[in-house]
């Protein structure tokens, strides 16, 4: 599994360079025909500028069919890896992609291959590869929906939280806000302007108070910019927001927030662009009792699991959206996702495959 790792990781796969993506999936499919056979049922959806979608399924032995989901792209542009080489160390692996999340990729693939050598009656099993997860799921949020509409399950194989499988995440929303105002000399003829920057900074006071940490919202400004020189009153200014919300009630508040801004200055405009990027994954029903068989699951093999919520979103999100049962947080234990201490723990990776290879076959 650590060959299969190394050799994932080894092709770079940055979010914004198709070319990469292109032979980094190529890789994937390779290790699963290899590892796996020929898949039953192969479809490569082109992605145009994004990353392609591959799902290769696989029939099993009994009914039904558990969606697997992986996103082979990282949020490392290429030339990470020769300044930082796959490394195996003091039960640590260390290396671009690997906890974010090629490792949970390796796992997924070795699970249906240990339901195969271990003869567990299975359902049939759906892998969906994308190439576009860090950047929003542009391209492959519809396949990812219409994958997980009718499956038994929708495992995701992200990076688990210290163990703990993901039972609720935040949705995403990202907005760019404009403001348009009147250029004019800030010396000559300061009263004849209407700075966008000026009418910029009192909104992003408002926009930055609308977060509600108590009810599970946060909004960040994260960007800024506007303004062509110090001497003019700017004619232009935007910025960038990031929300995150628990819930569906939040979101439509927010759209309120957004849809209300107005500037001091009748002379400026507001132009509010942008949507949500991933609805909330919130439990439900289904997706509980598929948590208690994964702990089930789990104690059988002698250890305790646990579930939890995190601020970050995944392709669960969507699936989830649709009333189906998801477990997120499938793959590696380890920590560092999009920092450079980016690393996964060697002990626990024949356990997290083994929970998902009982997992499975619980289903059947």
């Amino acid at each position: 599994m650590l060959d299969d790792l190394k050799a994932l990781v080894d092709l770079e796969t940055h979010s914004y360079d198709k070319a990469a993506l292109v032979q980094g999936l190529r890789g994937v499919r390779a290790l699963a025909v290899e590892r796996l056979g020929a898949p039953d049922e192969e479809v490569l959806r082109d992605g145009g500028q994004y990353g392609d979608v591959l799902e290769l399924a696989y029939h099993g032995t009994a009914p039904g069919t558990v969606l697997m989901m992986s996103h082979y792209d990282t949020v490392w542009p290429i030339g990470t890896l020769a300044g930082w080489p796959f490394t195996v160390a003091d039960g640590k692996v260390s290396g671009p992609g690997v906890f974010d999340m090629k490792s949970g990729l390796v796992q997924s693939i070795w699970a249906l291959r240990g339901l195969r050598e271990l003869g567990l009656p299975h359902p049939g099993v759906r892998f969906l590869f994308n190439g576009d997860e860090e950047i929003g799921s542009l391209f492959s949020r519809r396949h990812i929906e219409a994958a997980g509409a009718d499956a038994l399950a929708c495992l995701v194989f992200e990076a688990s939280q210290h163990g703990a499988l993901k039972t609720a995440r935040k949705g995403v929303g990202l907005f760019d806000v404009t403001v348009t105002g009147v250029e004019a000399h800030a010396g000559l003829d300061p009263t004849a302007g209407a700075s966008a920057v000026h009418a910029l900074a009192e909104l992003v006071t408002e926009i930055a108070a609308s977060g509600a940490p108590e009810l599970g919202t946060t909004v960040n400004v994260g960007l800024i910019s506007g303004g062509t020189g110090r001497n003019v009153a700017a004619g232009i200014a935007t910025c960038g927001v990031d929300v995150r919300v628990t819930d569906f009630a939040e979101m439509a508040r927010i759209d309120e927030v957004f849809a209300s801004l107005r500037a001091r200055d009748p002379r400026v405009t507001v132009a509010v662009t942008g949507n949500w990027n991933r609805p909330p994954m919130t439990p439900n029903p289904p997706s509980e009792r598929l948590f208690k068989e994964a702990q089930a699951t789990a104690a059988g093999l002698g250890w305790d699991l646990e579930e939890t919520s995190v601020g970050g979103a995944s392709d669960g999100n969507f699936v989830s959206a649709l009333g189906r049962p998801v477990l997120d947080g499938m793959g590696a234990v380890g920590n560092g996702a999009h920092a450079r201490h980016e690393h996964v723990l060697v002990e626990h990776i024949p356990e997290r495959t083994a929970l998902t290879i009982g997992l499975v076959s619980a289903l059947a």
